[in-house]
This record gives C-alpha cells, sequence and structure tokens, in this order.
C-alpha cells in the first residue's frame, strides 16, 4: 500500500467505551483509506460481541485477541499494540485510545496531512471544550520520545488529565511509520522512577513551551 492509516486501539474490559467511542474512529472523512485494529485483551464483558456487531456495520474495523494465558515482559499493552501494528496493513500506523475518542470527523483526515516524508511522528491533541484539534510534527521519533514516555507512562491513569493538555504532553494519538512503530511502542508502559518522572515532566513542558503549534 503507497498510502493510508491503519489505527491501532488495544482494549480490556472497556465494553462501555466502545460502544460510545468506537464509531467515531470508523467514520472518519479522511483522504487515504484507513482501517481501524482493536486488540481485545482478554476482556470479561461483552466487548467480543459489540465488535463482532460492528464489524458487520464497518467493513474497514477489524478485530483480534490477546489470550489470558500469554505472558509477556515488560507489559501486556506493549504486545497488545504490537499484535495491532503487526496486522497493520497501510504505511503509518496511529496508536489510540478508546478513552479519547475524535472530535471532528477531518480528526484523521488532519493527521494524514502531517504524514509525511519529513516527519517521524505527528502528536494530536484536542482541546475537547472548543472541539479543537491541533497536531504536533517531529523529524524523529527519538525527539518525541520524552512525551510518549511520559505520557504513557505505568501510573495507573495513563495520560489523562485536562488542565493545559498540551503543554504537559498529555495527546490524544500518535502516528508513526510502520517500521518505527516497535520502537514507539517500547516507550508505553513502563516504570518511572519518581525523579526521573519530574525531570521528564519539566523537558516536556519545556519542549512544548519552545515548539508552540
Amino acid at each position: 500500500m503507497d498510502n493510508g492509516l491503519s489505527i491501532v486501539i488495544a482494549v480490556h474490559d472497556q465494553a462501555y467505551h466502545i460502544e460510545q467511542n468506537l464509531e467515531q474512529f470508523l467514520t472518519q472523512t479522511c483522504e487515504t483509506p484507513y482501517e481501524v485494529i482493536v486488540v481485545d485483551d482478554s476482556s470479561s464483558d461483552n466487548t467480543p460481541d459489540i465488535l463482532t456487531q460492528l464489524k458487520t456495520q464497518y467493513p474497514q474495523l477489524y478485530s483480534t485477541f490477546l489470550p489470558k494465558s500469554v505472558v509477556y515482559n515488560p507489559s501486556r499493552l506493549q504486545l497488545a499494540l504490537t499484535i495491532g501494528a503487526k496486522a497493520a496493513k497501510y504505511p503509518w500506523v496511529v496508536l489510540a485510545d478508546i478513552n479519547r475518542p475524535p472530535v471532528s470527523a477531518e480528526w484523521l483526515n488532519g493527521l494524514q496531512e502531517q504524514t509525511t516524508d519529513s516527519n517521524e511522528t505527528v502528536i494530536a491533541y484536542t482541546n475537547r471544550k472548543r472541539d479543537t484539534i491541533y497536531y504536533q510534527a517531529w523529524q524523529t521519533l527519538e525527539e518525541a520520545a520524552p512525551l510518549l514516555r511520559k505520557a504513557e507512562r505505568r501510573s495507573g491513569r495513563g495520560h489523562q488529565g485536562k488542565w493545559n493538555k498540551y503543554r504537559r504532553g498529555l495527546y490524544d494519538a500518535v502516528a508513526v511509520p510502520r517500521q518505527q512503530v516497535h520502537d514507539a511502542i517500547r516507550l508505553f508502559d513502563r516504570k518511572i522512577s519518581s525523579w526521573k518522572l519530574w525531570g521528564l515532566r519539566w523537558h516536556v513542558w519545556w519542549m512544548n513551551l519552545r515548539n508552540r503549534v
């Protein structure tokens, strides 16, 4: 495939959020083809049934399953995202969260416009009070790594929060070329000591203070 985007979402016992939010990912008006891949991490609720029903309505929706018996270090989230990324058929992979759905049908189109040969990482932010979407492009994944590492740390809360989201690097989704996606996933769900976390917070704040979008 010469163009297109694969959205990868990992879920676990999130049937309610799938019902409320997944269709917002599936009804994008993107000018290039796209797919949505949902990786179900052994949900015990009716997540599988909901995904089966939605797949009859949306041919661009795919789902796969991570068995509970599988043991993986350092985290199951990394494994789930890796499974989804391996299933991706398009050259850009968008790592998204079911709890942070698009606020506009143009969300993916705006993201796609930033996926150029000169960019290796594109981050999407949303001001949900104003339904405003803005994007931040980085030439390399290494430049964007502090944001991913800080936002996706293993804290039990992920990158939640509303106050000054952009300054704190609390993004909604990140897009990387398929050949870099596994390096990006390795930055997710990692333990960070308190003093390193404080350093990351200041680093990210300073990065985004200088790099206005």
